[in-house]
């Protein structure tokens, strides 16, 4: 009963092509007449990130759940199965989702402000059509600005379990510190 319990959460989490919460996972299998508690599918996860630890494939845990991929290292390998090419991001998206990640959340004069240059509707449209970012609210000053924030598809297309899980942003160096060591 182990292996068909590890095998079914393998083949869902395979099939699915997202990731999948526990809960979900579980009432998968009992409509298909199994079982289970959620520890005996959070251990069946882990015999799977043990099955596949040697393999091209892993198991990883991002905000929306757990999901079955290919492991970083083989990416380049599959880049030549498909030819078109994927939209690349510009420089301003880039800086568009940076700011919104790490100071969500914030309207766009926030972004402005900070970029120090116009943000541009497309912008804006673009991360929202990705579903990386959401209108989170607006904020009660003139004219109610849109705030927005990231989402969990965002996490997830990062990686990520959560946003605390970002890189730390590297410390400024005051431009008279900069001054005194060429001094």
């Amino acid at each position: 009963m182990k292996n068909k319990i590890i095998n079914t959460v393998e083949a869902l989490l395979l099939g699915a092509g997202r990731p999948m919460k526990l809960s979900e996972i579980r009432s998968i299998l009992e409509a298909s007449g199994i079982l289970v508690e959620l520890s005996d599918i959070k251990r069946a996860i882990n015999d799977l990130e043990v099955r596949h630890s040697g393999s091209s494939m892993e198991v990883v845990e991002v905000s929306s759940g757990y999901r079955l991929k290919v492991k970083d290292d083989f990416s380049e390998s599959l880049s030549h199965l498909w030819s078109e090419k994927n939209a690349r991001l510009s420089k301003a998206l880039l800086e568009i989702i940076s700011i919104i990640a790490y100071k969500q959340p914030v309207t766009r004069g926030d972004i402005e402000e900070i970029r120090g240059v116009h943000v541009s509707t497309n912008s804006i449209r673009s991360l929202l059509e990705r579903e990386w970012i959401q209108v989170s609210g607006f904020r009660d000053t003139p004219g109610r600005p849109a705030l927005y924030k990231t989402t969990k598809k965002f996490l997830d297309d990062l990686n990520l379990k959560n946003i605390s899980m970002l890189p730390k942003l590297p410390e400024v160096i005051q431009e008279k510190d900069l001054y005194s060591e060429v001094v």
